[in-house]
């Protein structure tokens, strides 16, 4: 990429986090082409960045109307060739490794020589995903917190491969949009998954132990030790499967027991009570939502 005045942002996936970075892009005035596998989820991935796109505004995260670049086209399609002529593309798929590799891999093959691609993973290894895809150099991490509309700073990893041409590109893509990126290197959970998570996993054991409420475990945190949320609303803004994918990927990676998903979130997961995004998880969203 070489002008970031004139960066076109492909993004794959249309989920809670692939919809949020398009949030940010169009408001900072850089066109997106937004891609997922069927038209059902992109007319509704269409309706939530309409209203984060307002909400973002109001929030300041991205420039009011008026008060900076106007905002950029967004393009939906099923057709992952569709951003073949992007300045950069960010994929956003599950936390599952195998479908990111394939994902990456395939992508990378359709991109010219020199275009960033970038995983929004958030604990899997960049020098792992970079063995599938055709330039690995061109591969670089950077981890989006949710609601990725709303939260300025994020977490960039630099894979042993990722190249400074790179580098430069995606530092200057991501002040383009507003953000500011803290780069680390690669290792499995790179630091925000790596200290969150387990956190989030030893929360959730202490409500099932009966210890206390997740109200109760969600007050003590940020009245006694100034978390601004607390772990496990947190935890259902994450989505409780996406927490539980990324635990797993992390626990196979180090063999840390810390990471292995308690049983209250697997049940959790299997009732389909996943967060806010389902409308229940360890809060109750449904007439948040309704």
């Amino acid at each position: 990429m070489n002008e970031v005045e004139d960066a076109r942002l492909g993004v794959l996936g249309a989920g809670v986090m692939g919809t949020g970075i398009a949030v940010v892009a169009i408001g900072h005035g850089i066109p997106v082409v937004l891609v997922d596998v069927s038209e059902d989820k992109l007319a509704d991935a269409r309706h939530r960045v309409d209203l984060q796109l307002r909400h973002a505004r109001l929030m300041g995260s991205v420039p009011a109307k008026g008060a900076g670049p106007r905002p950029a086209e967004l393009t939906t399609t099923t057709d992952p060739a569709a951003v073949a002529g992007a300045t950069a593309v960010v994929e956003a798929v599950v936390e599952d490794a195998e479908i990111k590799a394939k994902v990456l891999g395939e992508t990378s093959q359709l991109l010219r020589a020199g275009t960033p691609l970038i995983s929004n993973t958030s604990g899997i290894p960049i020098g792992e995903l970079g063995r599938f895809t055709a330039r690995p150099d061109e591969l670089v991490g950077v981890h989006f917190m949710n609601p990725a509309y709303l939260i300025t700073m994020v977490e960039v990893i630099r894979g042993d491969l990722t190249s400074d041409e790179t580098m430069t590109a995606v530092t200057g893509l991501l002040a383009r949009m507003g953000r500011r990126g803290i780069v680390v290197r690669d290792a499995p959970g790179f630091v925000t998954s790596r200290l969150l998570h387990p956190m989030i996993n030893e929360a959730a054991r202490i409500v099932a132990a009966g210890v206390t409420s997740a109200e109760s475990v969600d007050d003590l945190m940020r009245g006694c030790l100034g978390h601004p949320t607390g772990p496990l609303r947190t935890a259902d803004l994450i989505g409780l499967d996406n927490l539980v994918d990324a635990l797993r990927a992390l626990w196979e990676r180090t063999g840390d027991a810390s990471f292995q998903p308690c049983e209250l979130l697997l049940e959790k997961v299997a009732m389909g009570h996943l967060g806010r995004k389902s409308g229940k998880g360890f809060y109750d969203y449904e007439k948040v939502l309704s």
